[in-house]
Formats: C-alpha cells, structure tokens, sequence
C-alpha cells in the first residue's frame, strides 16, 4: 500500500505532465512573431499550427481510447508524452512550414494520449472520497501553465529563439515520462470505448447540442486569445514584452477564476453559470471593440475574460456529466475531443478573418460563435431527459 506521500509525489508528478501538454499546445499563441520571422509565415499560417493540433487532438482522442484504452493508464500517458514530445523536437528542427505542421500533428497525437488520461489516472490512485482533491492536484498543471508557463514561454520565444523554446519543451516531455515512470504506479487498468458508445452519442440531438456548446463556446474564445499577440502590437502599439504581460494577466486572472468558480458551482447551477459567463464575455466583445486603444484598458478587458472563461470550462464539463451521466466516460473524452476541435477552429477562424476585418473582425466572429452555443445550449435543455433548466 501507498502511502500519503507517496501518492501526493504521484498526482504532482502528472500535475507536471498537464502543466508541459498545456504550455506545449498553446505557446504558439504567444509566439506567433517568432515563428513567423524564422521560417517566414504570415501570422495566419502560424494559427494555422493552432488548428491543426487542435483538429488532431479531437480526432484522435476519442480513437485511441476505442484502439488502445485497454492498455494501463500509465502506459498510455508515457506513449503520449514521447510522441509529444518527439513532435516537439521535430518542431525545434523543422526546416519548412510542411514540416512544421506534421511536428504539430505529431504534438496532437501525443497529447490526445495524455489529456484525457490524466484525470482518471489520478483519481484512481486515491479513495472515492478523496477523488475530487486528487483531479484538483492534477489539474493544477493547468492553471500554473496560465499563470506562468506560457507568458514565459513567450518570452523565450522572443528573447533565446524559437526553436530553443521547443527544445525545452521537447525536454521537459521525456523528463516528465521518467518522473510518472518512476512516481506514478502502473496499477490503474484501461478500459476500451466501444465504437457503438461513439456513434450513439454523435448521432443523438440531444448529446450533439451538449458537445456543440463545448465546441462553439471554445471557438469563439480561440478567435480572438489565438491572435494575442498581433493585437497587441497592432492595435494598441504594445511590445514583445506587453504580449507577456497580456498572457501573464490572463494567467494570474485565470488562476482567481478557479477559486472563484469553486465557490459559485456549490450554490449555481451549470446552466445558470453557463449564461452568465457567456454573457459577460459577449459583453466583454462588444467592450474591446468599442473601447479605447490603451493597454491599460485591454489589461482591465482581459482580466475579466479569464475571469468568465474560467467558469466556463469546469461549468460545461459538470454540465456534460449531468446531461449525458450514463455515458460518463465516453462523454467527457468527446467533450475533451469537442474542445480541441474549437481551438483549432478558433485559430482557422482568426487565421481567415483577421488579414481581412483585423481586431474588429475577429471580435465580431468570437461574437457569433457564442450566439451558436447559446443555440446548442437552448436545444440540448430542451431535450435533455432533466429537462434541465437554462436559467
């Protein structure tokens, strides 16, 4: 038998393993400059990484666990980190934009293996009462790769180079697989989803419009967050070192935002939650483009967008469990597919719109996207065996 400690070392050492997945995926958003001055790509070719590591992630995610679920949970979070963080390698050698985009597909593959593995991997290694303080362990990877990892890798991006900061990350992927293999034991068995659980769930309304909040509420976000950077410099004349301080902002807001969610979820329900981050951060779209060119300003903005996109993503998972209960398992790795697939499309989105419409486009196109997720939120109530109320 384990002791306390013993499990402690193993749920921060898969903590570690969310923390290098998240800065991994998304440093490209703080980094779009850097890439774009060494291999020569516009900023919608660099969000074009974005998509597809996103459009990767959610198509593999639920694949893998239908071919290889079965494996030990520690076993596939291992595979996962080596492919990850082989893609990464392939990223910080790549000579061409071709090569890049297969070292982001390689990345994708990678973390579909270990994003929706983590949680379930920890909470198995802890008693049932004891389930829900273990997943907060393990997702604080999460929040520490807002709050510092990704304005850092930011700023190695500008400062060392690029291809120095997929190093690192290529790194710290194998450094974390010998941790969980030394930390983490092999003890936690895998079990397959079976194809007719998927085609259930993707051809049912009602489960559909659950995952289309996910993926829409997700897109409308990525619209916007995936062109932090040329915002920044092209709208309100800020520098390499005011895109780290708009990535570090989101990331100390984000981290209030978790301790803040923890508190409305004991007395709101995930609908009514729901709305109200949905609606501030419509509001919050109207305000960035109405408002003035003053960083100050998108600082305030931005601060408050971490604030509700922070109750946003617990609230819509415990609304997927609630909504699809039976289906737990299968469910949350298709909504985790679902989100992925709205990065990437967020990113294809700004990608398109902002050579074309600039800020105010992308704002404008963040915008409509939600209007689509309130829809899916409206059908999937409706339907819904709880009858679940919207507000």
């Amino acid at each position: 038998m384990r002791t306390d400690q013993q499990v402690t070392r193993a749920l921060r050492a898969l903590s570690v393993a969310y923390f290098v997945q998240a800065v991994g995926a998304l440093s490209v958003i703080g980094s779009l400059e850097p890439i774009g001055r060494e291999w020569r790509l516009s900023n919608a070719e660099g969000a074009y990484l974005m998509t597809a590591f996103g459009i990767t992630f959610a198509l593999a995610a639920p694949l893998l666990q239908v071919l290889l679920g079965h494996l030990h949970r520690q076993r596939q979070v291992l595979l996962g980190l080596c492919v990850f963080g082989a893609g990464a390698l392939l990223f910080a050698a790549a000579p061409t934009y071709p090569v890049l985009l297969v070292s982001r597909i390689v990345m994708g593959l990678g973390a579909a293996f270990i994003g929706p593995v983590l949680a379930t991997l920890g909470s198995s290694l802890v008693s049932s009462e004891r389930q829900g303080s273990a997943i907060a362990i393990v997702l604080l990877g999460l929040s520490v790769a807002g709050l510092a990892g990704i304005p850092l890798s930011s700023w190695v991006a500008y400062q060392v180079g690029v291809r120095s900061l997929f190093l690192v990350i290529s790194a710290a992927a194998f450094a974390t697989a010998l941790l969980i293999a030394w930390q983490v034991p092999n003890q936690s068995e895998g079990q397959r989803v079976a194809v007719s659980t998927l085609v259930n769930l993707l051809t049912q309304a009602h489960s559909l419009s659950v995952f289309g909040v996910a993926f829409f509420v997700t897109a409308s976000v990525y619209t916007t967050y995936s062109f932090i950077a040329p915002i920044v410099h092209d709208f309100y004349n800020g520098s390499a070192h005011d895109v780290s301080i708009a990535l570090l902002v989101l990331g100390v807001a984000g981290v209030t935002g978790n301790l803040l969610v923890t508190r409305l979820a004991a007395r709101h329900s995930s609908d009514r939650l729901l709305v109200g981050s949905m609606s501030v951060l419509a509001i919050l779209m109207l305000a960035l483009g109405a408002g003035p060119r003053s960083l100050g300003w998108l600082f305030l903005m931005l601060v408050m967008w971490a604030l509700a996109t922070d109750v946003i993503w617990p609230s819509q998972q415990r609304r997927v469990i609630e909504h699809l209960a039976e289906y737990r398992g299968a469910a949350l790795a298709l909504t985790a597919a679902f989100v992925f697939c709205g990065i990437g499309g967020g990113a294809a989105v700004a990608g398109w719109v902002y050579p074309i419409a600039g800020f105010t486009g992308l704002l404008g196109a963040s915008f409509a996207l939600m209007v689509l997720a309130v829809v899916c939120m409206l059908i999937s109530a409706k339907r819904s065996p709880l009858r679940a109320a919207v507000i």
